[in-house]
């Protein structure tokens, strides 16, 4: 059984979206982002970078329980694991290995990073948010590109590439995305919808969001952009 001990950020629903196709039994523990779940020891033994998500896999490699962090190496072990969502084939392996870190060094650091400058900072700064907004926009472009000539991201079927960058992708309205500028993203975008393990992930997503933000109701909360208070806490977690 897989314990995803997560939140439904994008990086969490990668995985969602993987334990749903695959059809094994595994269980959603909260660790509640915005109460410092992520500082606690026990969630710092499964993440030592105080970041989600993390899994536990309660028959991992040689028996007994196998934690991992990361959530493109979790794809990358389940994947192996199963058998499943990962080509044989030696240059479809490696085509989806270089998609998948694609999302890993772009996709997510990028977009991420615009989200921050566009709805959180504390001042609305020219430079990064342009930079960050552009680059995205450019990434974009990159993906329509690479599925003008490809039917799925990584290669000719559907894998871990494409679930690591779908829910990267579900604010593309908001940077003016759509069929007339961006045909062959949105073309793989539906294709991605129209999947049952992606529907349940969609439905499961704000779900599991609504109860976390419930179980924070009357409780002191931190700032997940505050980077100084971040790392003074993973310190005084991790303090001899």
């Amino acid at each position: 059984m897989i314990e995803l001990h997560s939140t439904p950020t994008p990086n969490g629903q990668k995985v969602m979206i993987m334990l749903e196709e695959l059809g094994i039994e595994w269980k959603h523990i909260d660790v509640n982002i915005r109460l410092g779940d992520q500082f606690t020891p026990e969630y710092l033994k499964l993440s030592p970078n105080n970041r989600i998500p993390a899994i536990v896999d309660t028959d991992g490699p040689g028996g007994g329980r196998y934690t991992m962090m990361e959530s493109g190496a979790i794809l990358f072990y389940l994947a192996e694991k199963t058998g499943k969502f990962l080509p044989k084939d030696a240059r479809k392996r490696y085509d989806v290995m270089q998609w998948l870190i694609f999302q890993m060094a772009h996709v997510g650091p990028m977009f991420g990073q615009a989200n921050h400058f566009n709805n959180y900072a504390k001042e609305r700064l020219p430079y990064p948010t342009e930079r960050y907004n552009n680059e995205s926009i450019r990434l974009y472009r990159v993906l329509d590109n690479r599925l003008r000539d490809s039917a799925w991201i990584g290669c000719d079927e559907y894998t871990i590439a494409d679930m690591a960058v779908y829910p990267w992708t579900k604010m593309h309205k908001e940077r003016g995305v759509d069929k007339a500028g961006y045909p062959n993203f949105m073309r793989w975008y539906e294709a991605m919808q129209a999947r049952p393990a992606v529907q349940r992930n969609d439905k499961m997503a704000p779900e599991i969001r609504e109860r976390m933000n419930k179980a924070t109701e009357g409780k002191e909360t931190i700032s997940l952009y505050d980077t100084k208070d971040n790392a003074a806490r993973l310190a005084g977690a991790t303090k001899n």
